[in-house]
């Protein structure tokens, strides 16, 4: 059997996403892979969302919902994968969008690398609340065994670039619930990529064919949430490989740096001092490294990056690189 036509699901879970999921919908329709099962997870929504995809439904039989009390988006994208048919498996977020051979080239790397990779990734672009490029993340090539670097650092960096085996996902039992339990909601991701990874390889296509959205509002915009998210994360990974525990603190630093710097030169005081006050809890020595020696460096290196990023910048309109098709001629 061909890879175009083997079923691929799509899970796509909603909360209040009434402004962009009419795009993302339109993005994922338009993939150039046409064998999908798109499953609109609504989790509680209280503005237009479900009126929305209501639209997509009645324009597309390959659209269905799953409406649901709000539970966060761990809860939703389980139950979008456990109720979808395909063995594979591709999750994007309400306000994010893919290229239009995304879901195609993925499949075909997966299939390459045989039964043993579980997950397949891409590169992704920053975009801005107009649906343009404002950045581009940086190119990375990590494949087979990969525990070791995401204990370092989610190197994938969001949650709509994979796509899955079903096997994967169940050997994973799927994202953790838990961490909004514990008011640590944000790392769902990266748990969920450490999980796979401890008995799957990972495969990569090497190209930009993801749109990530970062608007204020955002989940990763809360930094000190995020921060215990990812500490809830290291300790789970730690416990059960206490032999990563030196590249667990590597990475433990490089995200403590990350949003020290994001809430510095971003004028985020609370943050700032909220996230070096869960550092000096954990850590006092390498809190004291991170502020005296760290965190100064850093931000000059940003304030410069950002000055010429902002003087090269050129700005794409989303036609350019992403599937956003009309929607009376994607069924």
């Amino acid at each position: 059997m061909s890879s175009g036509a083997l079923l691929v699901s799509v899970v796509i879970p909603a909360f209040n996403a009434s402004a962009t999921i009419d795009e993302t919908l339109r993005s994922v329709r338009s993939q150039s892979h046409r064998e999908l099962e798109i499953i609109v997870v609504d989790d509680g929504s209280t503005d237009d969302t479900v009126a929305v995809v209501q639209r997509h439904l009645v324009q597309d039989s390959r659209v269905t919902i799953i409406e649901q009390r709000n539970a966060g988006v761990a809860a939703a994208r389980n139950a979008g994968w456990q109720a979808a048919r395909a063995d594979f498996v591709a999750f994007i977020d309400a306000d994010d969008l893919w290229t239009p051979r995304k879901i195609e080239q993925q499949l075909q790397a997966l299939l390459k690398a045989g039964e043993r990779t579980g997950l397949v990734y891409s590169w992704y672009d920053w975009i801005d609340a107009d649906s343009r490029v404002s950045a581009r993340s940086d190119p990375v090539f990590h494949a087979g065994e990969v525990l070791d670097y995401l204990c370092q650092g989610n190197f994938i960096g969001n949650g709509s670039s994979a796509l899955v085996r079903r096997e994967a996902l169940i050997a994973a039992k799927g994202f953790e619930s838990g961490l909004r339990a514990s008011g640590a909601e944000g790392c769902e991701d990266l748990l969920f990529y450490c999980r796979v990874a401890e008995a799957y390889h990972f495969a990569v296509v090497p190209e930009y064919q993801i749109g990530y959205r970062y608007l204020p509002n955002n989940m990763s915009s809360n930094m000190p949430r995020m921060f215990r998210s990812w500490i809830l994360v290291a300790d789970e990974i730690m416990a059960r490989h206490p032999e990563r525990t030196a590249l667990l603190d590597l990475g433990f630093r490089n995200y403590a740096r990350w949003l020290l710097r994001r809430a510095l030169t971003g004028g985020h005081l609370w943050y700032f001092i909220s996230i070096l006050g869960q550092l000096f809890r954990r850590n006092p020595l390498l809190a004291l490294r991170v502020a005296v020696h760290d965190v100064p460096r850093d931000t000059v290196l940003e304030v410069r990056w950002k000055w010429r990023h902002q003087r090269r910048k050129v700005v794409r309109p989303p036609a350019s690189l992403f599937a956003i098709g009309d929607p009376s001629q994607l069924q």
